[in-house]
């Protein structure tokens, strides 16, 4: 009896194994793609709904996903069961209305109108797009056999009010590198909740599906295209999560398995506490440490490259000079003295150069070099150019070499540095962004990979697509339309996949804004006044802003806006190094 017990045991284990997943769609443990009649049995709805709250708790249903959304399977007709698309959710805001169409009703079948706003869509990567305007969608209904009203025609894939979303979904921050293989690049993702325990198994394979749509010609993985997995990653019984790859490639350098645990660590970062063990084939993949931290992996994720120095507190332009944010004072060379009637500037990474865009009479002219010295005029005039923006440098405490600015707000050049110390500006291909307007600011992330753009009052992200000479900004996605609209003033990069917006809106005076767009957190509002003209962020630093009554600081988005000490006259800007 007892090894009856403990083979029904066996089996029963491997079954549930056998359920895992093994694609990059977001289903839970238990999805599979057999046929709906194989899906296990849901509640049925309560019996003699009417049609409205029929459709209505269809939406609700979709909270569970277990089963492919077998609880939301339960409300249909068994052959719009079978027919019924799960894969991309379509996210709407969460106060929908299900209203009759003006159509008589019918006895049998009825047409349910469901209504609401969109927020956004989930692609096959599983990353967040916004979608804009109003959902409508015609859901026809009939009766069944035993009378209960049942969907016949729901709407195309998952619709899914954006509590259910919430509830449902966790944003996972996957990491790949740059081109040059010098940093972690931040790429968020959604997968769903329960069980949490098979949370790491999805962000494996999601990991091993590559970059997402927006970033697949931006950033690179250092695991190759045939790596797969050689288990489900789960928790040791030791207690590290162990990632167990294979296929990772042959004859695999010191330097490259360094990259491949330094992506996996990252990108587990914010899904465990717990040491991460990377194995290939059951083995550890470096031979001189088995687990690691993400402070393990600093070195190889490039954070040094990105990191400001301390002593680097930032600058700012007031009454055509740049000054330091630290005192207020001129800085020292001709930027400092006036001698450029500065306009808008921007300081290398590493400190040591200086951007600035000068005025003379009706037209404005960029001028680079180092920080103290005489700055070089590039030839590149305008009758408007955007406040300067670095491209991130080849190493750490190295000097930038391009910087970026957008020309009359139509085009955007980028200015190199050559061996002779000369500087030439060069043409962005910015074709993708041309029906939206005029630009009138652009920021490029610290780690070079995106731009944020203000166009027509708009904010949008990019990315940054090098192909040998030949740059280009590609898929630019518009941010909280509905919230920020064509009232942005100013943006600076946070974070690498958060950005710092002020807008005109006094209710939204400054905000953090998610890369991806799906999230949004308000800063206080206590002692600023809109137009909030500009504003400076970086990793580390307080905020600052500028508005019409002075220079402010905050550490938090809960903070109450300090007021500086430094007095600044109107139209200064301020700014970080970057």
């Amino acid at each position: 009896m007892k090894r009856l017990a403990l083979l029904l045991l066996v089996l029963v284990t491997l079954t549930g194994c056998a359920a895992i997943p093994t694609n990059t769609q977001p289903k839970p443990i238990g999805s599979k793609d057999n046929k709906s009649s194989n899906l296990p049995a849901a509640p049925e709805p309560l019996p003699n709904i009417d049609p409205l709250t029929l459709v209505r708790q269809f939406l609700e249903a979709t909270a569970n996903p277990d089963g492919e959304y077998a609880a939301a399977r339960a409300f249909l007709t068994p052959e719009a069961n079978k027919n019924w698309d799960t894969k991309n959710p379509t996210i709407i805001e969460t106060g929908f209305s299900t209203v009759p169409t003006t159509a008589a009703p019918q006895d049998k079948t009825q047409t349910v109108l469901l209504q609401g706003k969109n927020v956004g869509r989930l692609g096959s990567d599983n990353a967040f797009t916004s979608l804009l305007g109003e959902y409508e969608k015609a859901v026809k209904v009939e009766r069944n056999n035993e009378n209960q009203w049942r969907i016949s025609e729901p709407p195309n894939g998952v619709v899914m009010p954006q509590n259910v979303f919430n509830s449902t979904y966790r944003r996972v921050t996957l990491y790949f590198y740059n081109p040059e293989f010098t940093v972690l690049v931040p790429d968020p993702r959604y997968v769903v909740i329960p069980p949490a325990t098979s949370i790491p198994t999805r962000v494996t394979e999601l990991l091993l599906a590559g970059p997402g749509d927006t970033t697949r010609d931006t950033l690179v993985s250092a695991l190759g295209p045939d790596t797969d997995k050689f288990s489900d990653t789960k928790e040791s019984d030791d207690g590290a999560l162990e990632v167990n790859l294979t296929n990772v490639g042959k004859d695999l350098t010191p330097e490259k398995r360094k990259q491949i645990v330094a992506q996996v660590v990252k990108s587990y970062s914010g899904v465990t506490s717990s040491r991460v063990r990377v194995l290939v084939d059951g083995q550890q993949i470096l031979p001189d440490q088995r687990d690691y931290r993400p402070s393990d992996v600093s070195a190889t994720a490039g954070e040094a490259l990105l990191a400001l120095n301390s002593n680097l507190q930032g600058m700012l332009v007031a009454d055509g000079t740049v000054r330091s944010l630290t005192d207020g004072n001129p800085v020292k060379g001709p930027a400092g003295a006036g001698a450029y009637n500065v306009v808008s500037a921007a300081q290398s990474l590493d400190g040591s150069r200086l951007a600035v865009v000068s005025r003379s009479g009706s037209t404005l002219r960029l001028r680079v070099g180092e920080l103290e010295q005489d700055l070089s005029e590039v030839d590149l005039s305008a009758t408007t150019l955007t406040r300067p923006t670095w491209q991130l440098s080849s190493g750490p405490k190295e000097p930038g070499a391009e910087v970026w600015t957008a020309v009359n707000g139509t085009s955007v050049a980028r200015v190199t540095r050559s061996d002779n110390g000369s500087w030439t500006a060069k043409g962005v291909n910015i074709t993708d962004l041309e029906r939206f307007g005029m630009i009138s600011e652009l920021r490029l992330s610290r780690d070079g990979t995106r731009a944020a753009l203000v166009i027509a009052g708009k904010l949008y992200v990019a990315s940054v697509v090098r192909n040998n000479q030949d740059v280009a900004l590609r898929v630019p996605r518009q941010l909280q339309p509905t919230i920020l609209g064509s009232a942005v003033q100013s943006i600076d990069w946070l974070s690498q996949d958060v950005l710092a917006v002020s807008t005109n809106l006094p209710s939204w005076p400054v905000s953090k804004v998610y890369t991806d767009g799906y999230k949004l957190d308000r800063y206080s509002q206590s002692n600023l006044t809109v137009p909030v003209s500009s504003v400076a962020a970086a990793p580390a630093r307080q905020v600052q802003v500028v508005d019409p009554s002075g220079l402010w600081s905050a550490s938090d988005i809960t903070d109450v806006w300090k007021s500086s000490a430094i007095r600044v006259p109107p139209g200064t800007s301020v700014f970080y190094p970057g």
